[in-house]
């Protein structure tokens, strides 16, 4: 069966829907992102459904669109308050971890194998990346939290690795495909890249909180759709201008993530439901371009890297960049254990296949065994090895996010009634820009005998009645502070 424009969203509706009722296996242990691939393995042309897909321009093409919705919901979910104390060892994670990881893998590639130097260090590149958001779906299936700073860390790591996997996946390709480029154009390329895209990421990010909370649209179903314009904006941009696209839109999640903005609830669910919807599309379309029958003369040459990555190059990569943290040994093979290669390293494998260099289609499919065995092998022991090691806690026990308010609804301890006068400096202020703390809700609001719920743009004006929640005596303070009003508490 060949894909048309006919029959694109008819075999693509189905694809979607057999993915979603895969995902429930999840459960049982199973990392979501396999079945995903799974199914688009069964639905090709090797596969049951016998569809016949092979351009890897497209999935390249679907694989950056998808990428960028998932590192922009990622940052929109990424707390400040979380990932400051972590902020160092994240980034060394993602910055020279990756890079020990590309070239220890490289060279111990090009030790075993016939591979070039360069061709070892590009697959190295490719497969230097980590998912964590199969690590997270086990973790929450199996009731698991984890112990201290590590959640963090692990998060910051992934949405913030991908970046550095990009630019040396690009780097080694072109070296690849331009025998005698200078390696010297390397290192402004390198600063160039990261510069522009966090430059153009703090930048946009401070444009999007602004102009969502400037703009008055008619419908709150537009702004989800006014966000959408700013990912593709941002990521187009920034790649037209030659910076790091992946790290431009991940910057600027993560600064408007962490301001207050117009119907801000509803907008970061609507993106985490565009990210699962992209993730699913990724995986099936992945799924899809690879012919098993490819993958089979690799396996042996697949399992020898697979295990060289996830005991040798991983730890390494690791331990040298955490080095010079307090972290103790066990957090440390914790963290090199939480290593899994999921989506992003198939979609960089696709970049050699574009450009047509030698070996591009055994670095595919040698990197596609890679990420199926690193998820089956340390996704599915991760809870036990959180066990073994005592770095567990029920997720009873952890902190709901501040996000999602009918959790948050729990917690609160005081209730006040607040009645605004003229003398208050809040009327005919937005709420979004009182600057209200997070340990503070606006349950509702009375105005002229009538209840309505509010939301960020929401104007207040004399005469209302805000039912307020709060954690504390504290809370309520900074309320009064924030509407302009000192009152004893």
């Amino acid at each position: 069966m060949n894909l048309t424009f006919d029959n694109v969203l008819l075999i693509g509706s189905l694809l979607l829907f057999v993915s979603l009722l895969a995902s429930r296996s999840a459960k049982f242990g199973i990392p979501a992102l396999l079945l995903f691939l799974l199914v688009g393995m069964l639905a090709g042309s090797e596969g049951l459904g016998g569809i016949n897909f092979y351009d890897p321009a497209i999935a390249k093409f679907i694989g950056s669109v998808a990428l960028s919705f998932i590192l922009f919901s990622g940052g929109l979910e990424t707390r400040w308050t979380d990932i400051k104390p972590v902020l160092w060892q994240g980034i060394a994670l993602s910055t020279l971890g990756v890079l020990i990881t590309a070239l220890t893998i490289g060279l111990l590639v090009t030790t075993f194998t016939d591979f070039s130097l360069l061709e070892g260090l590009l697959l190295g590149a490719i497969v230097s990346s980590t998912d964590a958001a199969a690590v997270f779906s086990i973790l929450r299936s199996k009731s698991i939290g984890l112990k201290g700073r590590i959640r963090p860390i692990l998060e910051l790591e992934s949405g913030s690795n991908d970046p550095m996997a990009y630019f040396l996946t690009i780097v080694f390709t072109y070296l690849l495909v331009n025998k005698d480029a200078s390696y010297a154009s390397l290192i402004p390329m390198f600063f160039t890249q990261m510069a522009l895209g966090g430059i153009i990421g703090y930048v946009m990010g401070v444009v999007m909180h602004r102009a969502i909370n400037w703009i008055k649209l008619e419908f709150e179903g537009l702004y989800s759709v006014l966000l959408l314009t700013f990912v593709f904006f941002i990521f187009s941009f920034t790649e037209f201008i030659g910076g790091n696209a992946f790290l431009a839109v991940y910057i600027s999640a993560c600064v408007l993530g962490n301001r207050d903005f117009i119907h801000k609830k509803s907008l970061i669910k609507h993106f985490d439901g565009n990210a699962w919807m992209m993730q699913i599309i990724l995986f099936v379309t992945l799924g899809l371009l690879v012919f098993p029958s490819q993958i089979i003369p690799q396996i042996g040459l697949g399992i020898l890297i697979s295990l060289l990555l996830i005991f040798v190059a991983r730890p390494i990569s690791v331990f040298i960049s955490l080095a010079f943290f307090k972290l103790g040994a066990r957090k440390k093979f914790f963290i090199s254990w939480v290593g899994l290669r999921g989506a992003v390293p198939i979609v960089l494998a696709t970049f050699p296949l574009t450009a047509g260099i030698d070996k591009a289609n055994t670095i595919f499919n040698l990197v596609f065994f890679i990420s199926l065995t690193s998820v089956l092998i340390q996704g599915t022991s991760l809870p036990m090895v959180a066990r073994w090691l005592k770095l567990i806690v029920p997720v009873s026990l952890k902190k709901q996010s501040v996000l999602d308010l009918e959790l948050a609804w729990k917690t609160k301890s005081i209730f006040r009634t607040v009645h605004i006068d003229s003398d208050f400096s809040c009327v005919g202020k937005s709420i979004v820009d009182l600057g209200l703390p997070n340990s503070i809700i606006i349950a509702l609001i009375e105005r002229n005998n009538k209840f309505f719920i509010s939301d960020g743009s929401t104007k207040l004006m004399k005469g209302d009645s805000l039912y307020i929640m709060a954690d504390d005596v504290n809370a309520i303070e900074k309320l009064y502070t924030c509407i302009g009003k000192h009152v004893e508490v």
